[in-house]
C-alpha cells in the first residue's frame, strides 16, 4: 500500500467519516478556489452594532445597500426608560423624516407567570394600512430593572429599485413583571425606491440600554 493510500486511510473512521487530523493549515492554504454551489448561503456578517444608553433612538444611515439581499438586526435586552412600545421606520434614499408608507400586520401570544392569562390574538392597534407612523415591533415593554425586550429584524432586498421591501419580525418582551410577551410583526414598505437607512424608538422616553446588532445576510 502507497504513502498516498496509507495518509488517506489513516485519517478516516470505519464509518467513512474524516477525522480532524485530516485536515491542517497546509491543507487549507492550498485550496485555490471553491466550485460554484460547493458552499452553501446564509452567512451572517457583522457589519454595525450601536449600544444605546439613554438614547432618544439609533439609527443606522450607512451599510444598507445591494451588498446584500436580506439584512437582519438582532436586539439584546432593550430596556425602555419607561413603559412603551419598541417601534422602527426607514427613510428611501435621499429621503429624511423615517416616515415612508407601510402596510402591516401583527400577532402576539402572552402567558402570565400564574398561567391565569393565556392567549393568542390579532393586535388591530398595532398594524398599519398605508400609514407612516412608527411601527410597533415590541409591545408595552416594561421598565422594571430587570424588564426588556429581544427579537429580531429581517429586511428583504432593501435596494431594490422593482419591488416594495418587505419585513418580518419577532420580539419576546417582559411585561408589567408578571408577562410575556411574544410579537409577531410582518408587511411591506409600499416603496419602489431603494431602502437605505433605518432607526429604531420607544414610542415615549428614551431607550435605555440594549445593543443592536446589523447583519449582512450572504
Amino acid at each position: 500500500m502507497g504513502t498516498i493510500t496509507r495518509t488517506f486511510a489513516n485519517n478516516i473512521t470505519t464509518s467513512g467519516v474524516f477525522k480532524p487530523t485530516a485536515f491542517n493549515n497546509a491543507s487549507f492554504d492550498n485550496v485555490t478556489s471553491v466550485p460554484e454551489g460547493a458552499v452553501e448561503g446564509g452567512n451572517m456578517v457583522l457589519l454595525s452594532t450601536q449600544t444605546a444608553s439613554s438614547s432618544a433612538s439609533i439609527s443606522f444611515t450607512s451599510g444598507i445597500d445591494s451588498t446584500y439581499k436580506e439584512y437582519m438586526f438582532i436586539f439584546n435586552n432593550i430596556h425602555p426608560a419607561t413603559t412603551a412600545n419598541f417601534t422602527f421606520q426607514v427613510n428611501a434614499s435621499g429621503q429624511t423624516g423615517f416616515n415612508e408608507t407601510i402596510t402591516s400586520t401583527v400577532f402576539r401570544a402572552q402567558h402570565t407567570e400564574s398561567g391565569s392569562t393565556a392567549s393568542l390574538d390579532y393586535k388591530t392597534n398595532l398594524d398599519q394600512a398605508q400609514g407612516t407612523s412608527y411601527q410597533v415591533i415590541g409591545e408595552q415593554i416594561s421598565a422594571g430593572s430587570d424588564e426588556s425586550c429581544s427579537g429580531k429584524l429581517h429586511l428583504f432586498e432593501p435596494s431594490s429599485d422593482t419591488f416594495v421591501k418587505h419585513f418580518m419580525t419577532n420580539f419576546s418582551g417582559y411585561v408589567d413583571g408578571t408577562t410575556s410577551h411574544n410579537n409577531f410583526t410582518a408587511g411591506y414598505i409600499n416603496n419602489t425606491s431603494a431602502i437605505t437607512e433605518i432607526d429604531f424608538k420607544m414610542s415615549s422616553g428614551n431607550i435605555d440600554a440594549g445593543t443592536i446588532q446589523m447583519f449582512g445576510i450572504l
